[in-house]
């Protein structure tokens, strides 16, 4: 199952990632991950939030261009070669990553990435059966 991520347009300026965290602090939005992908004029701001409609609509109201992105969150042991596996499964069944980030984990032991595949469902069903586990929305939400 994947999950919403926000992706914000956001101008390369002083305040810019002030004003959108503030926006989602505002509208009670709790920040799971967050990833940004920046040029000298603008960025694209990329996170994972607990409740990803409030934050949309809170975002617009404030005049941010945002849209909602299909990822998968997968939980990976944390230890040496548990993140190659997880990659070598989606190369060995010609699945592309888009892009990917990290993020803390409260489980000991445990690791999560965001991954963005060109073929979500693919991705999913490779990781699976390669023995990764796949979050569901609802446990990145409530973390």
């Amino acid at each position: 199952m994947q999950l919403k991520q926000l992706s914000i347009f956001v101008e390369n300026k002083a305040g810019r990632l002030a004003e959108i965290t503030e926006a989602l602090a505002k509208a009670n939005v709790d920040i799971r991950a967050i990833s940004v992908a920046d040029t000298s004029d603008f960025g694209i701001l990329r996170v994972i939030v607990d409740k990803p409609n409030e934050a949309v609509t809170a975002l617009r109201e404030n005049g941010f261009t945002v849209s909602l992105t299909d990822v998968i969150a997968v939980g990976i042991d944390d230890k040496p070669g548990a993140f190659a596996y997880a990659v070598r499964t989606l190369a060995d069944n010609s699945i592309a990553i888009e892009y990917m980030y990290a993020f803390i984990s409260r489980d000991k032991g445990k690791a999560y990435i965001i991954i963005r595949a060109d073929d979500g469902e693919a991705a999913i069903k490779a990781l699976e059966s390669g023995g990764s586990a796949i979050l569901n929305p609802q446990e990145i939400y409530d973390m």
